[in-house]
């Protein structure tokens, strides 16, 4: 069977194109599992922890016994009280040993059949739960390693968290009775985090049951020369003149290795693009020009991440105004997982910490997230109307015309919001010119924000737009030796992206600024500066 990128579910390496996860299994293995650590990966949605957890599983066997458990398996009527969940927990631990053929020759049948007994107590509870998994991990041929994933569906539950409170208990009485060797729990949040409403008329509470946990830090997004050592595999088979490592960096530019994201990018590159325009020579596909077309057709998706990512900004208020004002207004936020805002946003994955600031994880989130903002304003955006009126005058020769936009937008916003006084500018000017664009380019391109530049004074907008690039730099006045410091960067940036024109706009206080558009040449680039 011809392999294929997989975004549905666990992927195996006999199926699907997929990145290799024998390093990332052995770091887990020599540094949490063999020195029984216990610990939980909690990483966003569909980032690869049901993969890496089988994987793993399949990895220790040979060594350990491992006991796989999925929570998403149980139903919510399994958590209703202690007695039910003990025993939907037993039926599971009997589900496994049944199809496990290594894991019946590694466990005592009668310390097994002892806990299964429990079923027919009178009284049934975790205190006689865990003593049967004690005498059973007591008598195991192997040390027993416990995985249970999906635990989020368990995180409301009362007795969930006396679970996680017995496994605590044991772990700190391990020298006297027997348990677990290690224990791995998965899902987005971290348990440490969890809130759990005791009764109905109480406020959501904090729990801790289980502090022991070791901090889990090996990488789970993809690297580089992960991916491409995925893509080699795909080269080889398909044969399609593919530079790897420029495919691989471009795909990893827009993603920052976020694997469902990653895999959905090659999915649409492999199975969509062949054959449409411009994309008839395979090779064409898999350069910056197809890999930005594959980007253009996910952000159309309606994936479940994607979803997700929406009904946390509408669950979380705080979290929501965080993220805008990092997008339209280059707030510069100081990392600290304290903060409550900051902590979630980066649990969920779509938050990430760096140089000690706050940022969005990756580009093709940062682009979701000003389509997303930028269609709520457009609905009441006099200037995102402006841009649906004018945007047939911007395309010539299938090239956009963005000196003419910036002559346009200059005129609209003098018009509109020129009554308006500085702050007001500051902090809502640059969402005005995305809102203005946005329908110019929509269908045709897409734009995203340059994080490495993006702060209070600065932040540059590349625009792709029917396979050329446009590079935009929109500031804040702050004076004329700013400016010309400003100007200096922004030739520099131009080097980088190998652009011989860039485009300027300012939004200038000064009472006796020159407003409109005019072409200055810096060193060997042509720069065409609007100012407001």
């Amino acid at each position: 069977m011809e392999r294929y990128f997989n975004t549905e579910g666990r992927c195996r390496p006999d199926l699907h194109y997929m990145v290799r996860l024998d390093d990332r299994l052995r770091k887990m293995k020599e540094q949490f599992v063999d020195r029984g650590k216990y610990f939980v990966i909690n990483r966003g949605r569909q980032y690869g922890k049901t993969t890496t957890l089988m994987a793993l599983a399949e990895y220790l066997k040979e060594e350990y016994a491992v006991f796989s458990l999925d929570f998403q398996m149980m139903s919510s009527s399994n958590f209703s009280d202690e007695e039910t969940f003990v025993i939907s927990f037993i039926e599971s631990l009997e589900d496994l040993m049944s199809l496990k053929k290594d894991l019946r020759e590694s466990i005592d049948t009668e310390a097994f059949y002892r806990l299964t007994a429990l079923k027919d107590s009178r009284r049934i509870s975790l205190d006689k739960l865990f003593r049967g998994l004690s005498g059973i991990c007591g008598n195991a041929g192997k040390r027993i390693v416990l995985i249970i994933d999906e635990v989020d569906s368990a995180s409301n539950y009362r007795v969930f968290l006396d679970f996680l409170a017995m496994l605590r208990g044991y772990y700190l009485n391990r020298d006297i009775r027997p348990t677990f060797h290690s224990v791995i729990l998965a899902g987005v949040y971290d348990i440490k985090n969890l809130k759990l409403k005791l009764r109905p008329e109480e406020e959501h509470q904090y729990n801790s049951p289980w502090n022991i946990a070791a901090d889990f830090d090996i990488p789970m997004s993809f690297s580089v020369s992960q991916i491409e050592g995925m893509l080699e595999e795909y080269e080889a088979d398909h044969h399609v003149g593919m530079d790897v490592k420029a495919a691989a960096d471009e795909i990893y530019q827009y993603t920052s290795g976020y694997p469902y994201l990653v895999s959905l990018i090659c999915k649409l590159l492999d199975e969509k693009l062949p054959g449409s325009e411009p994309f008839l020579n395979d090779r064409n596909i898999w350069a910056r020009e197809g890999i930005a077309e594959a980007v253009k057709m996910l952000l159309k998706t309606n994936t479940p991440l994607f979803d997700s990512l929406i009904k946390q900004l509408d669950t979380f208020q705080d979290l929501r105004e965080l993220t805008r004002g990092i997008l339209f207004q280059g707030k510069r936020v100081t990392f600290s997982p304290a903060e409550k805002s900051i902590n979630l946003g980066k649990m969920f994955g779509f938050l990430k910490e760096n140089g000690g600031g706050v940022e969005i994880a990756n580009r093709v989130f940062e682009m979701f997230l000003l389509n997303f903002f930028i269609a709520e304003e457009s609905v009441k955006s006099e200037i995102y109307f402006q841009g649906q009126s004018d945007r047939n005058q911007f395309i010539a020769d299938h090239k956009l015309d963005m000196k003419l936009v910036l002559e346009k937008f200059v005129i609209h916003f003098a018009d509109i919001y020129g009554d308006n006084d500085q702050n007001f500018v500051e902090e809502y000017g640059r969402k005005f010119f995305l809102l203005y664009l946005k329908p110019i380019i929509n269908g045709g391109g897409n734009y995203y924000i340059e994080a490495r530049t993006r702060d209070a004074k600065r932040t540059d907008v590349i625009v792709d737009y029917l396979g050329e690039q446009y590079i935009v730099e929109l500031k804040i006045w702050h004076g004329d030796e700013y400016n010309k410091r400003g100007e200096k960067q922004f030739v520099e940036y131009l080097d980088y992206y190998h652009q011989d024109k860039g485009y300027l706009l300012s939004f200038n206080f000064n009472k006796k600024k020159e407003r409109g558009v005019k072409e200055l040449r810096i060193a060997d680039k042509v720069i065409v500066e609007a100012v407001v």
